[in-house]
């Protein structure tokens, strides 16, 4: 499962308002631990918007860390964590965001709480599918 969400460039197949994924910048650390930096366009309708992210892939410690760096929003932060629990992997998603303009956020922000309520839908149809 930590592969499937650290697959960043396939976001734009299956996760809901995602309409592109850039990969800016990449790097790694003897530990194994990957930060990258992405634009990500999410668009509903006639409404598009790009804002950039850096993402620390730590593959020791089974976590990923999304952390805001530009965009629509004055904070957007989200992390994963895996843990095998005998019978698979148990996954913890946790996300906080705020849109930065109060119209924006009065005309994405339900469309946004429906989308991230429904990425562990997306997460967990795309590992069947990868997976089966």
């Amino acid at each position: 499962m930590f592969d499937l969400v650290a697959d960043v460039e396939s976001y734009p197949e299956f996760l809901p308002l995602c309409e592109a994924l850039r990969i800016k910048r990449r790097s790694r650390t003897d530990e194994g631990v990957e930060t990258l930096v992405a634009d990500m366009t999410v668009g509903f309708k006639a409404i598009r918007e790009t804002f950039t992210s850096r993402v620390t892939l730590d593959r020791p410690r089974m976590k990923i860390l999304a952390e805001y760096v530009d965009g629509p929003f004055s904070r957007l932060d989200n992390r994963w964590t895996f843990r095998e629990d005998g019978t698979g992997c148990s996954v913890e998603f946790w996300i906080d965001y705020e849109f930065r303009s109060r119209t924006l956020g009065l005309l994405m922000g339900a469309m946004f709480d429906h989308a991230f309520r429904r990425f562990s839908e997306a997460f967990e149809e795309r590992a069947n599918k990868v997976y089966g």
